[in-house]
């Protein structure tokens, strides 16, 4: 006996063990068998085998496969340590808190485009962490740490893909170095943020990041949005990348319930996972094609749209990206007009009629947090054709970012803006000051 296979016009393969019939003639549609790995047409000379048949029929673009190591053994390799997992909880915590109105400081994510170096990663780390200490009454700093770029073409896709930036793309080496360096951040006492592109990394990594991201070009997709309702910390959605906002809401609305989606397991096995969903999402204004999103009038419609989706006005705002109009310097601009000081970019007096945003606006209580591009030295740079060995210490290789010693200035006027922010609540709870008895 051997195995009989029917495929029909339609395409459906059925078998079962049988000894093969006569066949009609003439043939209405064809029959196959398979005896000897072949696949036997009623016509002889058709006759292909199983092997070339797979080969035409599957992976037919694809060049070769690589195991991957399954998230359980990478985390078991570099485990989670108590101080780590205090420095990440604590950063979640304040994040909720923030988000919630239950603390009235600043969320402030600010780091690197992109991570290519770890050593050029822990000096900025480092600066940072101290910078925090100072700052701590004020603003609750997170550093950005983004191992994954979406390209719009090609390019560099992260430390993660590619971490010899050499198109090797030796994948579990990049997973290895990205969460050696957060737990290295995790026990610095620095928590970390970072953007989720790949459905899969957050499996290795997520334990060790006290805020996420969902990016322009993907917040609209379906399994981004199952991916956030999984995941354990606070995250915000941008608008799309010509602007629009509702997309982010709407991102927010999906990822706030539970899903039933397909995954990969700690073990490594496809998995079918279900989800509580994520309360802790939020909007983060990018700015797009269609011009900048960052003053009061984008905020306040934006915070309109959320209430009346059933979220709290809690916005983010990227002084990066379509807000500087892909001009890193112009990111302090964006952060002086949230700020709303008495003070303008260039040193000048500001009238009553020009105070913005945080010191005095109604759009004051919606900006719960803003996300700055900076890293060691001002600008970005290309990959040389010789590789990074031929790099500029300390510049970014995606977006240009600011300098470290622009961007302490820019933290600054935000601290003062959230402490003018406390006097107006105080103001408007309580009445003017009273005068100073003489």
């Amino acid at each position: 006996m051997d195995a009989r296979v029917r495929l029909t016009n339609y395409g459906r393969l059925s078998a079962k063990l049988t000894t093969p019939p006569v066949l009609p003639h003439p043939v209405h549609h064809h029959q196959f068998y398979l005896p000897n790995w072949k696949i036997m047409s009623d016509t002889p000379h058709m006759a292909i085998a199983i092997k070339d048949a797979l080969t035409k029929l599957d992976d037919r673009r694809v060049k070769t496969t690589r195991p991957l190591i399954p998230p359980q053994i990478l985390q078991e390799d570099l485990p989670l340590t108590l101080s780590a997992a205090e420095t990440v909880l604590e950063g979640r915590t304040a994040t909720e808190n923030i988000l919630h109105s239950d603390d009235d400081r600043l969320l402030v994510v600010v780091g690197p485009c992109s991570v290519h170096s770890v050593d050029q990663a822990l000096e900025y780390a480092r600066r940072l962490r101290a910078y925090a200490e100072q700052a701590a009454d004020d603003l609750h700093i997170i550093m950005r740490v983004y191992f994954e770029k979406p390209r719009t073409t090609v390019g560099w896709k992260g430390l993660i893909n590619d971490p010899d930036m050499n198109g090797s793309f030796q994948i579990n080496k990049g997973l290895r170095i990205a969460r050696t360096l957060l737990l290295d951040l995790a026990k610095m006492g620095l928590p970390a943020g970072c953007e989720f592109l790949d459905t899969i990394t957050p499996q290795y990594t997520a334990d060790l990041v006290s805020w996420g991201a969902i990016g322009a070009r993907t917040t609209e997709s379906q399994v981004h949005r199952e991916l956030t309702s999984a995941l354990s910390m606070p995250t915000g959605f941008k608008n799309s990348t010509d602007g629009t906002v509702g997309i982010a809401i709407d991102a927010c609305r999906a990822a706030s319930r539970p899903h039933v989606f397909l995954s990969v397991g700690k073990g490594g096995l496809s998995s079918i996972v279900e989800t509580e969903g994520n309360p802790d999402v939020h909007v983060i204004l990018r700015g797009g094609t269609s011009g900048p999103n960052y003053t009061a009038e984008f905020v306040r419609d934006c915070g309109e749209k959320l209430a009346k989706a059933g979220f709290a006005q809690k916005i983010m705002i990227d002084c990066s990206h379509g807000n500087s109009s892909k001009q890193h310097r112009k990111q302090m601009d964006v952060a002086e007009d949230i700020v709303s000081a008495q003070l303008d970019s260039a040193g000048r007096e500001l009238t009553s009629a020009q105070a913005k945003q945080l010191e005095c606006g109604d759009t004051s209580s919606m900006i719960m947090g803003v996300m700055i591009e900076s890293n060691l030295v001002e600008g970005r740079q290309d990959i040389p054709v010789s590789g990074p060995s031929g790099l500029k210490y300390g510049q970014s290789v995606t977006d240009a970012c600011l300098s470290w010693e622009q961007t302490v200035p820019v933290l600054e006027r935000l601290r003062q803006g959230v402490r003018g922010r406390r006097q107006l609540v105080w103001k408007r709870a309580r009445g003017p000051e009273p005068e100073p008895r003489r």
